[in-house]
């Protein structure tokens, strides 16, 4: 009996795990990587806590940013609820808190005090280990979703908002990576911060 026939089974289970380290190899380095869109501006707000945020003390983390104002009367609730669903899934991976987290920032600030933006906070049952609610200078925040993040807001003579319903992606480095409209799942939002969490 020669010595590939006697150890047939042997070489098969080696042949598959040749090729399965090679899938495994090629899926962590040679997928394609979400290309860099543009550094996110620095900033400093409020958060919920009373605490001074900043994207640079931030930094470390995967982040996703969403611009809201708590009296919003349609998309905003929306979306929010979408990111405590998101919020879930990361805790369920391990990432929420160390390796990734939320951050949502009113431009309505007048309206939006801390106590307003925790109770909507509260409402979709934010971790704030991790879920940053942020309320700064108007104008510097409307500056920064649309500088940014191409975010455009508007506000009416009745004070009124009308604004684009999206969520920012931002890497560790605090580089936008990719923009999420709202018809994604909270599954692929997840999926997106847990692969760029891997980089």
């Amino acid at each position: 009996m020669t010595l590939l026939k006697k150890y047939k089974w042997t070489w098969i289970l080696l042949a598959i795990c040749i090729v399965l380290a090679g899938y495994l190899l090629w899926d962590t380095y040679a997928k394609p990587k979400l290309p860099v869109i543009r550094p996110v501006e620095n900033f400093s707000m409020e958060n919920v806590d009373g605490k001074t945020v900043t994207l640079e003390n931030t930094n470390g983390k995967v982040r996703l940013f969403y611009f809201f104002f708590s009296n919003c009367p349609d998309v905003c609730p929306i979306t929010t609820f979408r990111l405590s669903q998101v919020q879930d899934i990361l805790k369920e991976k391990g990432l929420f808190g160390t390796d990734a987290s939320i951050v949502s920032v009113t431009f309505d600030p007048e309206r939006d005090t801390l106590e307003q933006i925790k109770a909507f906070g509260d409402k979709f049952k934010a971790d704030y280990s991790g879920w940053y609610f942020l309320r700064g200078d108007q104008q510097q925040t409307i500056d920064l979703a649309m500088n940014s993040f191409k975010i455009l807001i508007n506000q009416d003579q009745d004070g009124n908002f009308v604004h684009m319903d999206l969520i920012g992606l931002v890497d560790r480095e605090g580089n936008l990576r990719e923009i999420y409209r709202p018809e994604v799942s909270a599954e692929e939002i997840a999926r997106g911060v847990a692969d760029l969490a891997k980089e």
